[in-house]
């Protein structure tokens, strides 16, 4: 990896200060906050990150390489994976998606800054948020509290269901029709969302702030993730009746299945027909007789006398 993580000014974010020294606090009071595997071919950043996960009270794993990432989590299931992108041999992709196989597990991906790509690739093999590079660790560990605790159990959240799906905050366990979904964390969250909001239109800006806790962010993330869930639970993903979209303004959950109406198409009148002789637009260009007379003057409206040259008796 060639871009290193960056640390704001001591001065930096009060949200940041806040957060890192009541993790701080959970640690030197023995509380550990979870396991998570840190896999990166680049001994700094993965020191780094370690670091401050150590400090955040995390219990952290380290593998250098996609084979050992899949070892270490097969041994001791992490909690949450950090996985940067661009790993010798085995990519992060091939590793997040064998991940996957092994049973569900939140995924942070490291991409490259500006590399839109390679986001959305990692969003469509299942991960759950990404960092771009270089990043902030403080900022880092706050991404991974904040996938943590939306992965946690919510005890008293009422069970959604409509139009033969179910979302159990409780349990995190979802199914259509009485068989259980496989679903990434985000992709529960918006299908929980879309069920507690039936019939309201949300925009993606407003489904990014509800359901990922972002104020702003990668636009995308949000097609990525109802394109993904569209083909989880849609009988036809390519024609989807559940979560329509509103053009204009983003998607709505239709528990009736009902497909949006056409948008009627505005043609044009026919023109009707006139008696007289067609009259040219106001810029067209005068006639080649006109142009090569001497001294001619410009055209007028049509009539006999002068649309005709003059006879030589006349002149």
């Amino acid at each position: 990896m060639e871009q290193q993580p960056h640390d704001p000014p001591a001065g930096g974010p009060a949200r940041h200060r806040t957060a890192a020294a009541g993790a701080t606090a959970g640690a030197v009071a023995g509380r550990r906050a979870g396991r998570i595997l840190v896999v990166d071919d680049d001994p700094t950043v993965a020191e780094v990150v370690s670091g401050y996960l150590d400090r955040a009270g995390y219990d952290v794993d380290h593998a250098g390489d996609g084979p050992t990432a899949l070892a270490r989590a097969a041994e001791h299931r992490p909690d949450l994976v950090v996985l940067d992108l661009m790993l010798p041999g085995m990519d992060g992709l091939e590793v997040c998606g064998r991940l996957r196989a092994q049973g569900p597990v939140p995924v942070i991906m490291l991409t490259a800054r500006g590399d839109e790509g390679d986001r959305i690739l990692g969003l469509e093999v299942g991960a759950d948020d990404y960092v771009t590079k270089p990043f902030s660790p403080r900022e880092l560990v706050l991404r991974v509290e904040s996938v943590l605790r939306r992965v946690r159990p919510r005890t008293g959240a009422r069970r959604l269901a409509a139009a033969g799906l179910t979302a159990d905050p409780a349990a995190r366990r979802a199914t259509k029709h009485g068989t259980e979904l496989a679903l990434t964390l985000r992709e529960f969250d918006l299908l929980a969302f879309f069920l507690a909001h039936p019939g309201h239109a949300y925009g993606r800006e407003d489904l990014m702030r509800e359901v990922w806790g972002w104020d702003f962010g990668d636009l995308s993330t949000v097609t990525v993730h109802v394109r993904r869930l569209r083909g989880k639970i849609e009988d036809d993903p390519a024609r989807p009746r559940l979560i329509q979209t509103v053009w204009g303004v983003g998607y709505r959950f239709d528990p009736t299945g009902e497909p949006t109406p056409a948008i009627p198409t505005l043609t044009t009148p026919p023109t009707a027909p006139t008696n007289g002789p067609p009259t040219a637009p106001a810029n067209h260009p005068p006639s080649a007789t006109a142009s090569h007379q001497p001294g001619a003057r410009a055209p007028h409206p049509p009539s006999a006398a002068a649309t005709h040259p003059p006879t030589p008796t006349e002149s």
